[in-house]
C-alpha cells in the first residue's frame, strides 16, 4: 500500500502552517508549536491520519472498477497537480472554478456537459461550417467556457463515491455539497481552515507546490492500488463464473438428454394407448350393435348381446367390466337377469363366468325347415 515517509514530509514542507494570527482554533489540536510567528503542524498525526486517507481510498476503489474519486482543487497552486494526478489514475477533477450545485444539481451540470459534448462532435465533423462567422465565434466562446470549468467532468455518468479537497476554505461550497449528499470528504486541512465536514483530516500545508504535489501523488497512488486489488477480483469472478457456466452447461446438457428419452418413451406409451383407445371404441360400437340388431355388431371390437364379445376376458379393464355389466342390467329379462354394475367384481374370472352363458343364451336358434310334402310325392308314393 502507498505510504509517506516522516523525511518526505519534512522535505515537502508539510509542516508549516499559517500565521499565528489567522489561525482557526478548531485546529489547535493538530498544532505542534509556534515558531518565528507561523505555527508548526505536529507531522505524527499528519502521518498517521494520511495513512488511513489513502488506506480508505484504497478499500473504496478496490471495491469495484466502478468506483470514482473527484479531486478538487481551483487555486493557483493546486491546479496543475491535481489535473495531473488526477488523470493518472483515471479519475475526475475540477481545477478551475467550482460551479454552484455541481453535486446537489447535477442533472443540470449533465445539461452542460451534453452541450460541451455537442459543439465538440459539430467541430469534428464539420458541422459548424454551417454557420456565420459570427455564430462560429459565439459557439467557440461558449465551448471554451465548458471546456475550462467542465473539462475535468466529461465523462462522469453519476455522482462521486468521493471527493479529495485542497484547502476546504476556498472548496467551502464543494464540502457543504458532499456532505448534503452524503459522499466522504478527505481533505488537506491547513491551520487557517476548518475541520468541519471532512471526514478523513490531513493536517498539513495546502499552500506549498510541493507539499500539495505530494498529497495530490500519493493519493493517486492509493487509488490505483485499489483498481487494480478490483480488476483482480473481477477477473477471478469472471473466471469462476465461466467454470459454473460451464460445469452447469454439461448439466443441462444431461438434463435435456434425459428428457428427450423420456419423451420418446411417452411416445411409444401414447402409441399403444391410441390403439387401446381404438380397440375400446370398436368395443362400444359392438355392444350397441348387438343391442339393437342381436347379431354381432361394431367396427372393431367383440358383438354385442347378439354376436357376443369374442376378445378374451382376461383383457377387459374393470372400467369395461362396469360397463359391460350396466349394459346386461338393462337388457331384457329373458335374456339375461338383471345384475347391478357395482355387484359385479372388477375380475377376469368373474367377467368370464358372468359372459359365457350370456353368450350362450344369446346366440340366435337355428330353426329347421320341414319341407311339406307335394301332392305329386304322395300320388307317386301311392
Amino acid at each position: 500500500m502507498a505510504t509517506v515517509t516522516m523525511k518526505e514530509l519534512l522535505e515537502a514542507g508539510v509542516h508549516f502552517g499559517h500565521q499565528v494570527r489567522r489561525w482557526n482554533p478548531k485546529m489547535k489540536e493538530y498544532i505542534f508549536g509556534e515558531r518565528n510567528g507561523i505555527y508548526i503542524i505536529d507531522l505524527q498525526k499528519t502521518q498517521r491520519m494520511f495513512k488511513e486517507a489513502m488506506k480508505f481510498l484504497a478499500t473504496l476503489t478496490g471495491e469495484g472498477t466502478n468506483k470514482t474519486v473527484l479531486f478538487v482543487g481551483t487555486k493557483r497552486q493546486a491546479q496543475d497537480a491535481i489535473k495531473e494526478e488526477a488523470l493518472r489514475c483515471n479519475q475526475f477533477y475540477i481545477n478551475q472554478r467550482w460551479l454552484g450545485g455541481l453535486l446537489t444539481n447535477f442533472q443540470t451540470i449533465q445539461k452542460s456537459i451534453k452541450r460541451y459534448k455537442d459543439i465538440e462532435a459539430m467541430q469534428a465533423d464539420g458541422r459548424i461550417e454551417q454557420y456565420a462567422k459570427k455564430e462560429r465565434l459565439e459557439i467557440e466562446r461558449e465551448r471554451l467556457a465548458l471546456e475550462k470549468n467542465l473539462s475535468g467532468i466529461k465523462e462522469m455518468k453519476r455522482l462521486p463515491d468521493a471527493i479529495f479537497v485542497i484547502d476546504t476554505n476556498k472548496e467551502e461550497i464543494a464540502v457543504k455539497e458532499a456532505n448534503r449528499l452524503g459522499i466522504p470528504v478527505v481533505a488537506i486541512v491547513d491551520t487557517n481552515c476548518t475541520p468541519e465536514g471532512v471526514d478523513y483530516i490531513i493536517p498539513g500545508n495546502d499552500d506549498a507546490l510541493r507539499a500539495v504535489t505530494l498529497f495530490a501523488s500519493r493519493i493517486a497512488d492509493s487509488i490505483s492500488e485499489g483498481q487494480q486489488l478490483a480488476q483482480q477480483k473481477e477477473a477471478e469472478e469472471a473466471a469462476i463464473a465461466a467454470e459454473q457456466a460451464k460445469a452447469s452447461g454439461v448439466t443441462v446438457d444431461i438434463a435435456q438428454r434425459q428428457q428427450r428419452d423420456r419423451g420418446e418413451r411417452g411416445g411409444r406409451g401414447r402409441g399403444r394407448g391410441d390403439r387401446s383407445e381404438r380397440s375400446d371404441r370398436g368395443d362400444r360400437g359392438g355392444d350397441r350393435g348387438g343391442d339393437r340388431r342381436g347379431r354381432s355388431g361394431g367396427a372393431g371390437g367383440g358383438g354385442g348381446f347378439g354376436g357376443g364379445d369374442r376378445r378374451t376376458p382376461a383383457a377387459q379393464p374393470p372400467a369395461q367390466a362396469a360397463q359391460a355389466a350396466q349394459v346386461i342390467a338393462e337388457a331384457p329379462a329373458t335374456v339375461a337377469p338383471v345384475v347391478a354394475a357395482e355387484e359385479i367384481p372388477a375380475t377376469p374370472a368373474f367377467e368370464a363366468q358372468v359372459q359365457a352363458p350370456l353368450i350362450m343364451a344369446a346366440e340366435p336358434v337355428a330353426t329347421v325347415q320341414v319341407d311339406e310334402p307335394s301332392t305329386e310325392s304322395t300320388a307317386e308314393s301311392a
